[in-house]
């Protein structure tokens, strides 16, 4: 006899599958039924509870690109009472083999196209199972072909809400990343709570193209689908030139995206039939203003930007008398606050004048706080990073947010994003978002170099678009009629790059352009030669190119300064 699911919890919504006849998996030309992709998941919970050493902590890894073995796996640890950690396939040698470890996954789970990252690594005690082998992962599988939703877990209560499910690292920018724990029961609200939000019905498609190991594909993707009975549509890797016919092949109705994945859609070749697609609506973040109307415009779809961390910590809820530019309020439940963190006092509201441009950043700004009931869980055994995201009783986002006076939440970068310039602060993810509406610019991210005496200088990097050439003059133009650009945002170096360089999720590599900083002999788009680096001297007007003897100049210069340090941290 099958067990009965708690209600309220992943393995609950998986079960459901049972006996639905309708596709509901699309990869490729596959398409799976509901009912058998919870019989893949069944199948995999059996084995699962079989491989796994009693005593040791339920954790499978899973290295995999978004095939159909993903969700599989998510759906068979959910049935099993079991955990997913989702492994970086861009992480390499030891820190590789870190997350694996650090995590106590006894099983990993992976395929022929990354077993050489796992060469030579140091990974004792723990299983690796290949899922397109030859046919011993097959054989592996058979003896458990026959199982049901309810007939393998750890425990004879079954799963329940308090159980672990995910363990998704969030950014390692600054150190090591940390492992965030995501409850079943957590989650299954969290799938709900997207289902009523943006209507989700049976008849949707989710097209799931970000990759499966960070949160954004699973929580805000593939977990509304399971809630709401929707199906799913797996693009190996993210593609924009595949997008737009994925999405007709697949009647995609709904994506989600995060960073600069919509400035590469916006980035290729425009057709005259781009409006002629299924979808409704994409949800995901740091899609920028500009981009979004952009893309609305083009693709006639329209793009809810959204906030709420991996962790649970803070959420913002868009409701529709947002304006421009900002996020929306609180979410049900949160006490959010913006702090200043050296003071721990509340930063008073945005003045915007006019033209949108805010006049007092400085005070302004602070990181968004949530100070009431937080559904953060914790981070898997980093008591020391836990307690920093708690400190004094309240959750911590990281995130630097500013507050109008009507009580609006406007994102304006991470803590780590922040410039201070001639003494003012400023966020990057503010300037981004003016230097965007250049015609020119296919993708830009903006980041703090340091000052030759005091404080930082502002340095962007642009990617163009198809066939455009940097023209220092226009650009300079474009600034000069920007109402909402400060006096100090202004960048004093350009990178002109090929392709912005970016992590496997999409989001700019910003470690990687401020340890380059202005270095022009330095390639980091993918181009056969050094980036051309402009930059516009203290004193003079426009902007020219950086030359060996201005790199000269400019070293002396920190050097008598004694900031020359500055530059190799």
């Amino acid at each position: 006899m099958r067990r009965t699911t708690t209600p309220g919890t992943v393995a609950e919504l998986v079960a459901r599958q049972w006996g639905d006849h309708r596709p509901g998996l699309r990869y490729g030309d596959a398409v799976l039924s509901h009912h058998r992709s919870a019989a893949e998941s069944a199948a995999r919970a059996a084995l699962l509870v079989d491989l796994l050493p009693p005593g040791e902590p339920p954790h499978v890894g899973v290295l995999l690109d978004n095939t159909p073995e993903f969700p599989f796996w998510l759906g068979a640890a959910a049935l099993a009472g079991a955990a997913v950690a989702g492994i970086n396939p861009t992480r390499r040698g030891p820190e590789l083999a870190r997350d694996v470890l650090h995590t106590d996954c006894r099983i990993l789970v992976t395929e022929r196209a990354h077993l050489p990252l796992l060469d030579g690594l140091d990974l004792p005690g723990v299983r690796i199972l290949v899922t397109d082998d030859d046919g011993e992962y097959a054989a592996l599988l058979a003896p458990y072909a026959g199982a049901g939703p309810g007939d393998a877990v750890l425990r004879p209560a079954g799963p329940e809400p308090g159980d672990r499910l995910l363990l998704y690292f969030t950014s390692g920018s600054t150190g090591a990343p940390k492992a965030a724990i995501c409850t079943q029961g957590r989650l299954a609200a969290a799938g709900a709570a997207l289902v009523r939000q943006f209507s989700v019905t049976p008849d949707d498609v989710h097209y799931i193209c970000m990759p499966m190991f960070h949160g954004n594909a699973v929580i805000a993707d593939w977990l509304p689908a399971l809630a709401g009975g929707a199906s799913v549509a797996l693009r190996r890797r993210f593609s924009a030139s595949a997008f737009l016919d994925d999405v007709r092949a697949y009647g995609a109705t709904y994506f989600t995206y995060v960073g600069r994945a919509v400035q590469y859609l916006l980035a290729t070749e425009p057709r005259p039939d781009d409006r002629d697609n299924p979808l409704r609506l994409g949800f995901g973040t740091e899609a920028g203003a500009v981009d979004a109307a952009r893309f609305a415009e083009r693709f006639g779809v329209r793009l809810v930007e959204g906030y709420g961390a991996t962790e649970g910590g803070a959420s913002v809820q868009r409701t529709p008398d947002t304006p421009a530019g900002a996020l929306g309020r609180a979410g049900a439940g949160d006490d959010l606050a913006v702090i200043d963190p050296a003071t721990g006092t509340e930063c008073p509201p945005a003045d915007l004048d006019a033209g949108g441009r805010l006049t007092n950043g400085a005070e302004a700004i602070g990181e968004l706080v949530n100070r009431g009931r937080s559904l953060f869980e914790g981070y898997w055994r980093n008591p020391d990073a836990e307690a920093a995201r708690t400190r004094d009783g309240w959750y911590w986002t990281g995130d630097l947010f500013f507050r109008d006076r009507a009580g609006f939440l406007y994102f304006a970068g991470r803590t780590d994003d922040r410039l201070r310039v001639d003494s003012e602060n400023l966020a990057a993810a503010m300037i981004e978002n003016i230097l965007a509406r250049w015609e020119d610019a296919a993708a830009v991210a903006v980041y703090a170099v340091p000052d030759e005496v005091a404080g930082d200088q502002v340095m962007a990097a642009l990617a163009l678009r198809p066939g455009a050439v940097f023209d220092p003059g226009a650009f300079e133009t474009f600034l000069a009629a920007q109402p909402d650009l400060g006096t100090k945002m202004a960048p004093r170096y350009v990178r002109v790059v090929a392709a912005m360089p970016v992590t496997a999720t999409n989001k700019v590599h910003r470690v990687g352009l401020r340890r380059a900083g202005f270095f022009p002999q330095l390639s980091l788009g993918g181009a056969p030669g050094p980036d051309p680096v402009w930059w516009r001297p203290a004193g003079e007007a426009g902007y020219r190119p950086l030359a060996a003897a201005d790199v000269s100049a400019l070293l002396a210069s920190y050097a008598a300064q004694a900031r020359a340090e500055l530059l190799d941290r």
